[in-house]
């Protein structure tokens, strides 16, 4: 790890210092910047558009009783993000003469929350912008919301007789649903459903490919994918479908490589392959049409532009022109007409338009103060005081040697161990112990303000830094708001939302609210690499300190629970006006104490009466005042209508 001079003065700092030091003018150059005041702005449209400064809006959205942590969605950036996925693919279709055209569908599982993908539908209108269900629950959501005529309907996951029979019936109701058949046992359930019904669905075939993947969804391409046909399979599915007079509806092939692709090469590779299983198929009697690629355009997370698993090395245009070009040469080759081409594209849509915000509770840091000298102090401490003093002596020297600053910090190990020992033995008291841990803790800061470039820290050294790294304390969940980061090591963008035309001067990492060793923050945006330290303010009590995760739009709602009871945070969906005007047209509330225990199937009123039984025992015992009684009901009461989360 490598982290920048925190000590040397701060008056040459400017926001963009900040902007190089969180990697900003990396990942958010088109939504997010700096201002003046050190503020992060928000660019909900791009650059070219007006902006919010996202410290005041957070301010104004306090004085309207929304308290933080608060996640705040931008629906301008959403349909921002349609636009720029639609522009990349009828530009390669136009610099490739691609005789099709795009359409693509956005997969509920990304974000099911009802603004989102109505806000979706509208706004995607325009390219009859479709849907993906993956679950009957979200076919229901997709038949009510999705109300374009033109629109796809891609039906995938695990699917039941009352499944198909819904989607058969959808598309006699005017929808486009394709029934995408991902299991061998799928297709008998197709058939007699086709049969009792008299009608039948528009049908796809996900194929397994062969073709490798990389990162962290590796796993779920090729032979022992969870869902898809083999070669064997696909040949053995349009047998019986020809057989029972339905290959006349199979009209899309569809194939899925991961959900956040890092390495272009990997979908080349996968577009040839699936390329020419399309052609087979054609040549096999199937009309087609429609050729799905699945979800998989990666987000960069970091904004290094490389292969590593939180970035991508291709952007979008890269990407569409892969898609359009490698199918063209496909089809062209074999003399067929090209497909219609279909993207899931979930997460390259929705990362970018929320921003959860959380503030900061407190800190806490090793005890490196220097204790007072006094009378009497045990050889262990007195040790240790010479020992620092030694330290600062070596500072002052021209060239200190490394191996005389290493022997100077094993000395003070050394006489912190003596001084546990005795501890232990019963010969030192607990006050001498806390000196000597404060002065051992003095010692490894000394030794690390002498190197303020950190890459010339001696190996044996630089283990101090997260020693003395401070614990930041967040107002939110992780296990709720951003679980990624803890159940796959997910790397967003995290970092102060103001202050930042100062300097940071210290180094941490966040722990949430929950009772979890796993409830924390610890691990940073880095170049392409990982840090497990991040660069923060100093904590001053009683005033904001507001930190904002970024591009977390996709799967973390979605995927958050309810640990230790920390439920929904407030939402807002923020739409921009004119100039720094904006109207908020969604207001999502927080869930209550009574909302998560009644989810845990909790009576709340039950809990109360129990509460009260006991201290009415407790009054008539006289263990309890009638005033306190009422006191603790009342704040019992109050509770339970208030957030699961801290209060301001």
């Amino acid at each position: 790890m490598t982290y920048p001079d925190l000590t040397s003065h701060q008056d040459s700092w400017t926001v963009n210092d900040s902007k190089t030091l969180y990697a900003l003018d990396r990942w958010g150059d088109r939504y997010f910047s700096i201002n003046k005041l050190g503020h992060i702005c928000v660019r909900p449209k791009g650059p070219k558009d007006s902006k919010l400064d996202l410290f005041k809006l957070i301010q104004e959205l306090k004085g309207r009783n929304l308290q933080l942590p608060l996640l705040i969605r931008f629906d301008d950036i959403l349909e921002d993000r349609l636009e720029e996925l639609h522009n990349a693919f009828n530009k390669a279709i136009y610099q490739y003469s691609y005789k099709g055209h795009y359409q693509g569908v956005f997969p509920i599982k990304c974000n099911h929350q009802r603004h989102v993908i109505e806000e979706l539908m509208t706004c995607g209108r325009k390219w009859n912008f479709g849907l993906e269900a993956g679950s009957k629950a979200e076919l229901l959501i997709s038949l009510s919301l999705l109300e374009d005529p033109q629109a796809l309907l891609i039906c995938n996951g695990y699917k039941d007789q009352r499944y198909i029979e819904t989607a058969i019936l959808a598309r006699q109701l005017g929808r486009q649903p394709v029934v995408v058949i991902e299991q061998t046992d799928e297709v008998e359930r197709i058939i007699l459903a086709s049969k009792q019904l008299g009608a039948a669905p528009l049908i796809g075939i996900r194929a397994k490919l062969s073709s490798r993947s990389s990162g962290r969804w590796a796993n779920s391409v090729g032979a022992k994918a969870k869902f898809g046909l083999s070669i064997p399979d696909i040949l053995l599915t349009i047998e019986k479908l020809k057989k029972a007079e339905l290959l006349n509806d199979l009209r899309l092939l569809h194939f899925h490589v991961g959900s956040q692709i890092n390495d272009i090469a990997i979908l080349k590779d996968s577009l040839q392959e699936a390329g020419n299983i399309y052609v087979e198929l054609k040549k096999l009697g199937a009309p087609m049409g429609l050729l799905d690629v699945g979800g998989g355009l990666g987000v960069d997370y970091d904004g290094s532009q490389t292969a590593s698993e939180a970035s991508t090395n291709y952007s979008l245009q890269n990407y569409a022109n892969d898609v359009v070009a490698t199918i063209q040469e496909c089809c062209n080759s074999n003399k067929i007409e090209v497909p219609t081409l279909v993207s899931e594209s979930g997460r390259s849509v929705a990362s970018h338009f929320s921003v959860l915000v959380f503030n900061v509770l407190g800190v806490e840091s090793v005890p490196a103060d220097i204790p007072k000298e006094k009378e009497g102090e045990c050889l262990s401490v007195n040790n240790l005081r010479k020992t620092l003093s030694d330290i600062e002596t070596i500072k002052k020297q021209k060239n200190p040697s490394h191996s005389t600053l290493q022997e100077a910090w094993n000395d003070a190990l050394k006489f912190k161990d003596d001084a546990l020992n005795a501890f232990r033995l019963g010969y030192l008291g607990l006050p001498e112990r806390a000196m000597a841990e404060q002065l051992t803790w003095a010692c490894a800061k000394a030794l690390i303000q002498h190197f303020p470039n950190n890459e010339l820290i001696p190996k044996e050294l630089k283990s101090l830094l997260p020693a003395l790294a401070g614990t930041y304390y967040a107002n939110l969940s992780i296990f709720r708001s951003a679980p990624d980061t803890w159940a796959i090591q997910q790397l967003f963008p995290i970092m102060p939302i103001h202050r930042l035309n100062e300097k940071p001067t210290e180094l941490g990492h966040f722990a949430d609210l929950t009772c979890d060793s796993d409830g924390k923050l610890s691990r940073f945006i880095n170049n392409g690499q990982v840090k497990s330290l991040l660069e923060l303010h100093s904590f001053q009590p009683n005033k904001d300190y507001i930190i904002g995760l970024f591009l977390g739009g996709a799967y973390q709602e979605v995927m958050g629970n309810l640990h230790n009871l920390f439920g929904r945070t407030n939402a807002v969906h923020v739409r921009l006006g004119q100039g720094d005007d904006y109207h908020l047209d969604h207001i999502v509330k927080h869930h209550t104490k009574s909302e998560v225990l009644q989810a845990m199937e909790h009576n709340p009123e039950l809990l109360l009466e129990r509460v009260r039984i006991a201290s009415e025992s407790a009054i008539k015992n006289g263990k309890l005042k009638i005033s306190d009684a009422q006191r603790l009901m009342d704040h019992l009461e109050a509770s339970l209508r208030q957030s699961t989360y801290l209060q301001q």
